[in-house]
């Protein structure tokens, strides 16, 4: 949510102290509290999402007769939210876009559908390795001329760079996420008289209180490996450092390294602690990652679980529930396991696989602000695209948290297991996922889940 065993993190991985240092004092540092692309002469009628179209900012060509397929992992609201995003396009350009659900991982999907001499025209990649592989292959097409300018007038240098390889650009990173969030049941915490905390220590502390009120401190979608890996890279971020986490993530330490023991160990004092977590392992390794955040909001004040980690766009999930962002529904910054708080990001990128004038234009339109403005409204979306105007978001925290990625910059630090090989960072039932599934099982052994993650990355890294 990763990749060629040559990619190389430089491109995606910046310094995490200024962004975990703004997040954690202002922008995230709170409770949320709820608040509440444009037509030019090619274009008519309403927006996507009902409101009236504002002025574009954007270019586009005519392309009427023209089709395409764009293909990604999404489901749910989130697919449903970026169809608006297509629609507008298809108003804007006279294009028919089909949106084709994606399997993960999407580069297996891609491979099989390629074979089949029947790609998308665009994919949306969740990972910068997926790039890599990608362009290794010879699957994907660097971005035309209208493309890149749209990405260079609107995204920091930073967010360019993890869409390139080998110097070309080839990605538009139109879905950023900040994966530090605790989201909590506001009534939860007032029941058993909890506070936000903001060391590991106090998060042990405050979990040990909802216990104590009746309700179970966490819930964890541990059917999606994913959500483990995301656990994992805040606890290390935060505990070993930033340019440990650098190293990790190029395989240059060796996860039988003593900061992966200590990181590993941190993380079994939630995990391995009797009635921390929502139905124990064995419920945790059957629940995914929607019904971990639904079951947190659900059955008023003794929901399953009392807590539930993930990034930003746990707010559509929560829109499946009758729970309200702000007042239902709180969160707090991944609480700070070393000397600062973690901040880690992940993000989708649009990738062209068959060049075509229509295909080219719709990466021009996911680099706009337009494009970006449509789905920030509905919610569950953060973008790294700094001509998107906050007051876009729905919610204060979203706004605060896009305010902080953009002016960040350069400053942050991308999902580690995104940036892996594949075979390692992001295969269901494999490499890290499988084995932090097995952790999670099994907290205690601690020194067999480091040799296995270290003999399966070894074997994805080549060596």
């Amino acid at each position: 949510m990763r990749t060629s065993s040559t990619i190389r993190t430089r491109r995606t991985v910046k310094r995490a102290t200024r962004l975990s240092a703004t997040l954690a004092a202002g922008a995230l540092a709170l409770s949320l509290t709820a608040c509440g692309g444009g037509d030019d002469d090619k274009g008519d009628g309403d927006k996507a999402d009902g409101g009236k179209e504002p002025a574009s900012s954007v270019t586009l060509p005519k392309l009427d007769g023209e089709s395409l397929e764009v293909a990604a992992v999404w489901t749910g609201a989130e697919q449903d939210n970026f169809k608006k995003v297509l629609a507008e396009f298809e108003k804007r350009t006279g294009v028919k876009v089909t949106f084709v659900p994606a399997q993960d991982p999407i580069i297996n999907f891609l491979g099989s559908k390629i074979a089949g001499g029947a790609p998308p025209d665009v994919a949306l990649l969740p990972q910068p390795g997926a790039i890599k592989q990608a362009v290794d292959k010879g699957w994907a097409k660097p971005l035309g001329a209208e493309a890149t300018k749209e990405l260079g007038e609107n995204y920091s240098q930073g967010w360019q760079d993890i869409g390139k390889v080998d110097g070309k650009q080839y990605g538009v990173y139109y879905k950023a996420a900040n994966k530090s969030l605790i989201w909590y049941n506001a009534q939860v915490f007032e029941n058993a008289g909890a506070a936000e905390p903001k060391t590991w220590d106090e998060l042990l502390d405050t979990a040990q209180t909802v216990y104590d009120s009746g309700v179970t401190p966490f819930s964890v979608g541990g059917a999606d490996g994913w959500t483990l890996t995301d656990w994992f890279e805040n606890v290390y971020l935060s505990q070993a450092g930033p340019e440990k986490y650098d190293r990790l993530a190029k395989h240059e330490i060796k996860w039988t390294d003593p900061s992966v023991k200590q990181a590993l160990t941190t993380l079994a004092q939630v995990w391995g602690k009797k009635d921390f977590v929502a139905g124990g392992a064995s419920g945790a390794l059957q629940t995914e990652f929607p019904a971990s955040v639904t079951q947190t909001f659900t059955g008023g004040d003794q929901p399953k679980a009392g807590m539930v980690y993930e990034g930003d766009f746990v707010q559509v999930n929560i829109g499946e529930t009758e729970a309200k962002v702000g007042t239902d529904a709180k969160a707090f910054p991944f609480p700070a396991v070393g000397d600062t708080a973690p901040v880690v990001s992940g993000g989708d990128a649009a990738v062209v696989l068959k060049d075509s004038k229509a295909a080219q234009a719709l990466a021009t339109w996911l680099a706009s602000p337009d494009a970006a403005e449509i789905q920030a409204k509905l919610g569950g979306f953060l973008s790294p695209n700094k001509g998107l105007d906050a007051s876009a978001y729905p919610n204060e925290v979203q706004k605060k948290i896009a305010e902080a990625l953009v002016a960040a910059g350069d400053d942050f630090r991308f999902d580690m297991s995104d940036q892996a090989p594949q075979a390692f960072g992001g295969t269901p039932g494999k490499g890290e996922w499988k084995t932090l599934q097995d952790f999670l099982k099994n907290p205690k052994d601690v020194a067999g889940a480091q040799a296995k993650l270290e003999a399966d990355a070894a074997a994805a890294y080549g060596g």
